[in-house]
């Protein structure tokens, strides 16, 4: 009878243990919950990761909705902290690292950084991003499209109520209300441009219901501008700066590095010497064509150099684009952009399309140009290369401090930066991985790190017939994105003022006016991004040097860059650990 009894429960327990889900598959159940939850945390979000069973619900962002979120999230954690790690395939225990940086990034936000009670720029943005995702993409019929627009316009009273319930004034920097007050205009630009237009198109009920619900965001978004300016904006008495402590939490999940803050700026000083050095050399060759009997002297002070390199850069700005066609003249960069990367095989080129469009207004304030990829689970819709026109209120002075800056040489990097073989491609090959949970919480540094790197691969690869002017703006780049990780920490934790920062973009950096003074209005709206351009390269251009070593006589930069964008986009470190089959840190 015992013997029969411990039969029963040795084939109870083998039996529990068959059904017991193994650490992949645990895994692989809370990646999917957690991307399935992203349309109850934030349709918003949701839509714009390509799943659309809510683009009919715009968020909650009330303090109800926070507490919901901070559960789920804890929720999260404490599942991910179940599973054995080491147990998971690599490919796991890599999508388990960045799960896990995003899930304590997250809480770190809602209970640390609070911006939801000080930043008004994440509402505006949501707000503008409801209505623009579900337009700007023809991922459903445009009936279908429309009317969920509709039901978010219905919404945004309540949305934007909640808003100001959450926005502490007090804690409002004043950078950040002034730009949540340009930025809200730019939402009645949305419905103008790319809805009312559509009205015709809609059965007679459709279109009443439309027009209603067009009327009612009207009203909400002038509610909702009145706030801003009338009771917001003489209220906002915050610090932009958000000091040492938050800085350095905020950096770690940004940047998901093993460098330290004071690496950083340390690297970053030591590498601004250096690329101003090799401005100057550049800068020689460019000067020496125009006034061939130079002396140049054997140990020149900086004045000199700075001097030489000035007179360079002028050349270069003799090329200036027409202020109306930007856009028009980054349309053709791209394709010859292209063109080069195919001639000279450097990567693999994808077919997914790219659109190069006039911003939009309510996205307006912070960068010049952006890439806005298709979510991964919308692959086949278009990637948006958006190029910012010049503000109408500036002055004949700032529109040409402003071209100066972007002259044709630059429109290429920027190009090249932006669409081939910069973010757009990288994108574009890299959400073909297999992991839409590494596709969702792409890294910061690997792809503006890849951007940076795509533009010096250029360059060596002959871009322009290694044009010295080219090769000039080039290094002037990189040297923008150096300063940036200078100034991004300085300012928000070593108290940098404004006339420090721009004495170091434009004399050291050697930026006009207008790129240096919106560099410091971004800085001032944002902290820690500005850094991931530097610390991405830096990581890229390691990963590349270590990675040339060990396949000796079988490295290509074809197999190489085909290799390193087949992972997805996680922190560069993890790509190391794939690539040259090292641990998963």
């Amino acid at each position: 009878m015992k013997k029969s009894l411990a039969i029963a429960g040795l084939a109870i327990v083998q039996a529990v243990a068959a059904a017991a889900p193994g650490p992949d598959e645990s895994f692989s159940q809370l990646a999917a919950r957690y991307l399935d939850e992203i349309s109850v945390h934030s349709p918003v979000a949701a839509t714009a990761l390509g799943d659309h069973r809510a683009d009919g619900r715009l968020d909650d962002v009330d303090t109800a909705a926070r507490e919901r979120l901070r559960k789920a999230f804890i929720e999260y954690r404490e599942t991910l902290a179940a599973i054995e790690r080491g147990e998971l395939s690599r490919a796991n225990q890599v999508d388990a690292a960045i799960l896990s940086n995003e899930i304590e990034s997250t809480l770190f936000e809602l209970d640390a950084l609070e911006e939801w009670a000080w930043n008004p720029l994440y509402y505006v943005r949501l707000s503008g991003n409801a209505i623009y995702g579900l337009l700007s993409r023809d991922f459903a019929p445009l009936e279908e499209r429309l009317d969920n627009a509709a039901s978010r316009l219905e919404q945004l009273p309540r949305f934007f109520a909640q808003a100001r319930d959450s926005l502490q004034p007090e804690r409002v920097p004043k950078i950040h209300a002034e730009t949540a007050i340009q930025q809200n205009r730019g939402l009645v630009t949305i419905i103008d441009s790319m809805i009312v237009p559509q009205l015709q198109e809609l059965p007679p009920e459709t279109a009443m219901r439309l027009e209603a619900a067009i009327a009612t965001a009207r009203e909400a978004i002038a509610e909702q501008q009145a706030w801003l300016e009338e009771e917001l904006l003489p209220r906002a008495n915050g610090d932009f700066r958000i000091g040492a402590e938050l800085y350095d939490r905020k950096l770690a999940f940004a940047l998901n590095s093993s460098l330290s803050r004071r690496e950083i700026r340390t690297l970053a000083e030591r590498e601004y010497e250096f690329v101003r050095n090799e401005m100057y050399e550049i800068a020689k060759q460019v000067y020496a064509e125009q006034h061939p009997y130079t002396a140049f002297p054997d140990s020149p002070d900086e004045s000199y150099k700075q001097a030489i390199i000035r007179a360079a850069l002028e050349k270069a700005y003799q090329q200036l684009p027409p202020r109306d066609e930007i856009v028009e003249i980054a349309r053709q960069y791209l394709q010859q952009a292209t063109d080069f990367v195919v001639a000279k095989n450097i990567v693999t080129m994808p077919e997914e399309p790219v659109e190069i469009i006039v911003m939009p207004e309510f996205q307006r304030g912070i960068a010049l140009a952006y890439l806005s990829p298709p979510g991964p689970l919308d692959r086949d819709q278009k990637a948006f290369y958006a190029v910012a026109p010049l503000p109408a209120d500036w002055t004949e002075a700032q529109i040409e401090s402003f071209l100066r800056e972007y002259n044709l040489y630059s429109i290429q990097s920027l190009t090249i930066h932006e669409a081939v073989p910069g973010h757009y491609l990288q994108l574009a090959l890299s959400n073909r991985h297999p992991s839409a949970l590494r596709s969702a919480l792409w890294s910061g540094p690997f792809v503006e790190g890849w951007a940076v790197y795509a533009e010096r691969v250029m360059i060596e690869a002959g871009y322009l017939d290694h044009d010295p002017l080219m090769r000039l703006i080039n290094r002037k780049w990189y040297l923008r994105a150096i300063t940036n990780a200078i100034i991004d920490s300085a300012i928000h934790v070593d108290g940098m003022s404004q006339e420090q920062a721009m004495k170091l973009m434009v004399e050291g950096g050697f930026q006009e006016e207008r790129e240096a003074a919106g560099k410091w209005v971004r800085a001032q709206l944002s902290s820690t991004q500005l850094s991931t351009y530097f610390v991405g390269y830096q990581e890229h251009k390691a990963l590349r040097t270590d990675v040339e070593s060990a396949w000796a006589d079988e490295f290509t930069p074809r197999r190489y860059h085909d290799q390193v964008l087949s992972y997805g986009s996680p922190p560069v470190r993890f790509v190391r650990a794939l690539m040259l089959n090292q641990p998963i840190p």
